[in-house]
């Protein structure tokens, strides 16, 4: 199977280098391109095997997987450039939430499917989310699900949920890397530890938190029951907190799903005409 990639921005080339690190797909069956032709090479450099296509027809052309990882905004017009390449045996994967299966389904014949990476995946563990289209093929569903179940967990989803799991699956990462980063430049301004050893304490805590969770020794509640000591320390911080960050998270899922509908009214101005008729 030969596969194509399409944007090698941040999540492109997370997705690749997982892909290929997590032996999922091999380097010599790769063929990728971007807009900026150096940042694909800059992945060739590591990977040598890799193909580097000159633009998004001649990668998708030479591919039987079509992964197209640029921005939302971008999707419709390489689904347009690439159109004319794709025969019903190929497949077609969007990464970005805003973009239906519907919507690339109104554009192209063939297979396709919308699959939310995160940026765990790098480290080949999290979780991806999927979503297949109606003419999506049996073949493709299976080949893609064994694909990924080598770098995720993959979780196949209904669209009425698109853009909350992919506030926790993939912004998730970056939300609670602020959350951890307060925490730390907290702890170096209000006591005498420096930053490198606050980061190292708080980088080896969530590694055990996460395997905690992972084995199953505790749920987020009973974690909290067994280290909120009755009287001690712990529930004096779980006190601030529950009074500092009352809505906070409800706030901001309000704003992710905000934007999200902008996007969402961007696309179908894009792909209107093609879904209505």
């Amino acid at each position: 199977m030969r596969i194509g990639m399409i944007g090698t921005g941040n999540m492109g080339r997370i997705l690749a280098e997982a892909l290929m690190d997590g032996n999922a797909i091999s380097p010599s069956s790769m063929i990728i391109t971007n807009r900026t032709l150096s940042k694909a090479k800059e992945i060739q450099r590591i990977y040598p095997e890799i193909r580097v296509a000159k633009g998004a027809v001649e990668a998708a052309a030479c591919s039987d997987l079509i992964f197209i990882c640029v921005k939302p905004h971008d999707v419709y017009g390489v689904l347009q450039e690439i159109k004319g390449v794709l025969d019903r045996e190929k497949c077609v994967i969007s990464i970005t939430s805003p973009i239906s299966v519907e919507e690339i389904e109104s554009v192209v014949e063939c297979s396709s499917a919308r699959v939310i990476p995160s940026i765990t995946n790098r480290a080949l563990a999290g979780v991806t989310l999927f979503t297949y289209g109606k003419n999506c093929s049996p073949y493709w569903k299976h080949e893609i699900n064994k694909m990924f179940e080598k770098i995720s967990k993959p979780l196949e989803i209904n669209g009425n949920i698109t853009r909350v799991a992919s506030d926790i699956v993939s912004c998730g990462p970056a939300f609670f890397s602020y959350l951890t980063q307060r925490f730390i430049d907290a702890a170096v301004n209000e006591t005498e530890i420096d930053k490198e050893t606050a980061t190292n304490l708080a980088g080896e805590m969530l590694i055990g938190l996460g395997e905690l969770l992972r084995k199953g020794f505790f749920t987020l509640p009973a974690l909290q029951e067994k280290v909120c000591v009755k009287g001690g320390i712990t529930g004096e911080g779980i006190k601030v907190l529950e009074q500092e960050t009352e809505d906070m998270f409800e706030l901001l899922f309000r704003a992710t799903h905000l934007k999200f509908r902008e996007d969402l009214n961007k696309s179908s101005e894009q792909f209107g005409s093609n879904i209505n008729s």
